[in-house]
């Protein structure tokens, strides 16, 4: 499991959380049932690095002036123009108690669409799934080889493990399977093609 260190923040200074930024942290808050609300800050590279390799739902060590707590990413906000990460939210995990968290949904078989003019049209790059800590996925795999134009992919189409609850819509559109939409750059460039195969 990846550890992170962090301290605890005075949120009562007023525009705290920009003037963190500015200093290269980034403000974020833990909660739980054993825990009231804990401010706290974090080291902005020290934070992107732990997120690349934990990805962002995934379980923490965290140190926090000395105190240890087992959490749950519940939470990554990013600036939309910049895709910086502006706030953290964590949640302390509970001994054997389960936990809903979000997963990502990893497609694989892309190429294969691609090969054949077609591309993957996603809805949702996530689901919502119930399960105890220990066996919280990094990511739910989605083989999309055998597809074909018109093809929909739903959460019922999800193969996960039995240790794993599915929370969100059964019926819920994850993907749609579509002939890729040929621009006029692209048409010309096939005529051209075929017209200097002729030759």
């Amino acid at each position: 499991m990846n550890s992170l260190s962090v301290n605890k923040r005075d949120n009562t200074i007023p525009n705290n959380a920009k003037k963190l930024r500015r200093q290269g942290k980034v403000p974020g808050i833990l909660y739980g049932k054993k825990v009231k609300s804990l401010m706290f800050e974090v080291g902005e590279l020290e934070l992107c690095r732990e997120i690349s390799r934990n990805g962002e739902h995934g379980i923490l060590s965290l140190d926090c002036d000395g105190e240890s707590h087992e959490v749950l990413i519940k939470g990554v906000q990013r600036d939309p123009v910049t895709q910086k990460i502006i706030h953290l939210d964590l949640e302390e995990l509970n001994e054997n108690g389960k936990i809903v968290s979000s997963v990502p949904i990893s497609f694989e078989g892309e190429g294969y669409l691609s090969n054949r003019g077609m591309v993957l049209q996603k809805e949702k790059d996530s689901i919502k799934v119930e399960c105890t800590a220990d066996n919280l996925p990094r990511a739910i795999k989605m083989n999309i080889n055998s597809s074909d134009n018109g093809y929909v992919y739903r959460v019922s189409d999800l193969e996960i493990a039995s240790e794993l609850s599915i929370i969100d819509d059964l019926n819920t559109v994850i993907a749609s399977v579509i002939y890729e939409r040929k621009t006029v750059s692209d048409e010309m460039e096939i005529i051209e093609q075929e017209n200097e195969e002729k030759k």
